[in-house]
């Protein structure tokens, strides 16, 4: 794919941003749509975005757990990036305008104490890197329509990330077995979905691996201060205006998301 056609992927889905109508796929509308493509798209719109002032603020893995790559039809991991415009307080209301179709999925957070870069970073300098963990929980969102997404088109869609909510304890990752570590997942006090860290590749340690180490072959290094998303415990769920979600982590805690608007 040229230069000219990845600046025009990636002004369509800016504009899906501003407009709020979603996209056809561009696997469909680029037949020769390739990963290495997707993420030149993806880049496009990070540029964009720190143009205007966006910060980054860490990374997300999507795709982990077998249950999400059933769900939504592909076969391997991919990643975006977080800005801070992205992330949203504990509990505080998020409105519902700032998405085009979201859904939500609980995930283990690392905030990095310090830096970590591969190619060949391991298991253990992946947790040495690892400050705390929080709860958390992921707005993930489409700007392609009906959600009919392959791994390129929601690569190129920054990993379809839509938002973040943070828990407030800390909680240090040597005081937990992160494969081990339940889950519940809550959606206006009924119980919706169950699952633990081990859904994520095995551990959520392992998807923090994988990161560092596909970041590290393009140069990059994943920063201390960076929250790293390492993918959902179980499946996501839609949400909508006037839904309060919660997931609620053994031994870590809870994080809820509160969505306010007026329901489409």
């Amino acid at each position: 794919m040229d230069v000219g056609t990845v600046e025009k992927a990636s002004a369509d889905l800016l504009g899906a941003y501003a407009t709020g109508t979603p996209l056809p796929p561009l696997s469909t509308t680029y037949r020769d749509l390739s990963v290495a493509d997707a993420y030149a798209i993806q880049l496009a719109q990070v540029d964009a975005w720190t143009a205007g002032g966006a910060v980054i603020k860490g990374h997300k893995v999507g795709l982990t757990s077998a249950v999400m790559q059933r769900q939504l039809g592909v076969d391997q991991p991919d990643y975006g990036h977080l800005t801070d415009a992205m992330f949203h307080l504990d509990s505080a209301p998020i409105d519902t305008a700032r998405f085009l179709q979201p859904r939500i999925e609980p995930e283990i957070a690392f905030v990095l104490g310090r830096p970590l870069s591969g190619p060949g970073a391991t298991a253990a300098q992946a947790v040495a890197a690892v400050d705390f963990v929080l709860p958390a929980l992921e707005i993930i969102d489409s700007r392609i329509s009906d959600w009919r997404i392959t791994l390129a088109d929601t690569i190129a869609d920054n990993a379809s990330s839509g938002g973040v909510v943070l828990g407030t304890r800390p909680v240090l990752p040597a005081d937990l077995d992160l494969a081990l570590t339940g889950c519940l997942l809550h959606r206006n006090g009924v119980l919706e979905q169950t699952g633990a860290g081990g859904a994520v590749l095995g551990s959520p340690i392992n998807a923090l691996v994988w990161l560092a180490n596909v970041l590290g072959e393009r140069g990059i290094t994943l920063e201390a201060g960076h929250v790293v998303l390492p993918g959902s415990v179980t499946a996501a769920i839609p949400v909508a205006a006037g839904d309060v979600v919660t997931a609620t982590f053994a031994g870590i805690g809870s994080a809820t998301a509160s969505f306010r608007g007026e329901a489409k």
